[in-house]
C-alpha cells in the first residue's frame, strides 16, 4: 500500500486509486456501517414523546431542534455546553438521521427557481 502525505491528499489534481477489493477497504466500509448503526441508536421515535418526532434518546430534544440550532450557526461545542447531558455523538446522530431521511424522501424546495 502506498503512503500519501497530507499535501497529496489535499491536492485535487492528484489521482488516488483505492483497491475496492482490498480487505482494508472492506474493513473500513464495515466499520462505517457499524458506526452509523451505533449513532442511529441515539435517536428514538415514540408517539408519547414530542408528538412522535425523532428525539435524542433520553431527552425531549428533537432532531429538528438540533438541526435548527446548527443551521443558525450554533456550534456543536456550544450545544453540548448548553445541554450537558449531550455528547458530540448525539449531534452527529442528528445529522446522520437527517441525511438518511432525506436520502429516502422526495425533497420539494419551498420556492421554485425561475429558469
Amino acid at each position: 500500500m502506498a503512503d500519501f502525505s497530507i499535501a497529496t491528499l489535499l491536492n485535487p489534481s492528484l489521482e488516488i486509486f483505492i483497491d475496492l477489493s482490498s480487505s482494508l477497504y472492506q474493513k473500513s466500509i464495515q466499520q462505517i456501517f457499524v458506526n452509523n448503526e451505533i449513532l442511529l441508536e441515539r435517536i428514538t421515535i415514540n408517539p408519547k414523546v414530542m408528538v412522535g418526532k425523532p428525539v435524542i434518546k433520553g431527552t425531549r430534544l428533537t432532531v429538528e431542534y438540533i438541526l435548527g440550532l446548527l443551521a443558525h450557526g450554533t456550534t456543536i461545542d456550544e450545544i453540548v455546553e448548553e445541554y450537558p447531558s449531550l455528547v458530540k455523538d448525539d449531534i452527529y446522530a442528528c445529522l446522520l438521521f437527517a441525511s438518511k431521511t432525506l436520502a429516502d424522501a422526495s425533497f420539494v424546495p419551498l420556492k421554485a427557481e425561475a429558469s
